[in-house]
């Protein structure tokens, strides 16, 4: 079997994989378009985010068997269209949970404990401590939205804190020791705290809305290390402006271009500038799940479910 390569990873995923025989070709660089016109002489693909597998690519991929995604989420390729042309797809998303659940919780106890605020303000010689004093993460109520690999992986991490979780998800049965599931109700009238841990999907696109936030009973923290999408950035910032959400933790963006290698590259919108300047807001760049760890784990993940299905 043939394997083209569109994006660069652990060196093992490809050593790996050329041990057990398969054909390994590289192509880290060329436009879509010259992909496209050579991807029928091959059997499988890995990729992280390079570009989108949308329906026309598919249909020149005629000898396609299966897709590798280095990644938890599968956004960025046709599903339902591969799934008809029974093309097998692949993520890792057990690959990238623990590195995702250690993010989750060091922006919250920064944002808890204004570090971001207080380290800039000593690098430029204030010492403000009383306008610094945090507040502690015991005897709140966690909220975790989205009870899958990253949501239960955050959970466990949770676990030396006097914390309640609490976890809504779509699908019934999925909590666990760990997190109490609850009805949206129940979660929107408890948590103190908010965390997403969805796919993107177009259930989930905006979901992070005006609307939705209102329905909490109390002001809340946000973190966010899914999809930026999943958020209406302007509805983020006017609970921010209200004090409805009390701070917030962003690793992705609305503004993520489908590759999530680059921000935007038109105008800086006006929500994304109050972000910027906002002392209770922390902004790292889609980088949750993006460990030296994690980055041989989600490689041996993908070479192992091959190798399970191909070998």
């Amino acid at each position: 079997m043939k394997i083209l390569h569109l994006d660069t990873n652990h060196p093992l995923l490809i050593n790996q994989l050329n041990a057990l025989g398969f054909i390994n070709d590289e192509d880290y660089s060329s436009p879509k378009d010259i992909i496209e016109s050579k991807i029928s002489a091959y059997d499988g693909i890995i990729l992280r985010s390079r570009f989108s597998i949308d329906k026309q690519f598919l249909k020149t991929a005629q000898n396609l068997k299966f897709i590798g995604r280095v990644g938890a989420g599968l956004e960025n390729i046709d599903v339902q269209y591969a799934e008809q042309k029974g093309i097998k797809l692949i993520a890792a998303p057990e690959g990238n949970r623990n590195a995702v659940g250690e993010h989750a919780l060091g922006m919250l106890l920064s944002l808890f404990n204004k570090l971001n605020k207080a380290d800039n303000e000593v690098r430029y010689g204030k010492w403000l401590r009383e306008d610094n004093r945090g507040v502690e993460l015991d005897g709140k109520t966690v909220g975790l939205i989205g009870y899958g690999n990253m949501g239960k992986a955050f959970a466990k991490k949770l676990l030396g804190f006097e914390v309640e979780v609490l976890c809504y998800d779509i699908k019934n049965n999925v909590g666990n020791k760990h997190a109490k599931q609850v009805s949206l109700k129940e979660f929107q009238k408890q948590v103190d705290v908010v965390s997403l841990h969805t796919p993107q999907t177009p259930k989930t696109v905006g979901m992070i809305n005006s609307k939705f936030i209102d329905q909490f009973q109390k002001p809340f923290w946000f973190i966010n290390t899914a999809r930026g999408k999943s958020v209406i950035t302007e509805d983020l910032v006017n609970a921010l402006k209200s004090g409805k959400i009390l701070g917030a933790g962003l690793d992705v963006l609305e503004y993520e271009k489908s590759s999530f290698e680059d921000l935007f590259s038109s105008e800086m919108p006006e929500a994304f500038q109050y972000l910027i300047k906002a002392e209770n807001v922390l902004l790292t760049p889609h980088v949750a799940g993006w460990t030296i760890e994690s980055k041989e784990k989600l490689a041996q993940t993908i070479v192992d479910k091959i190798k399970a299905e191909f070998y």
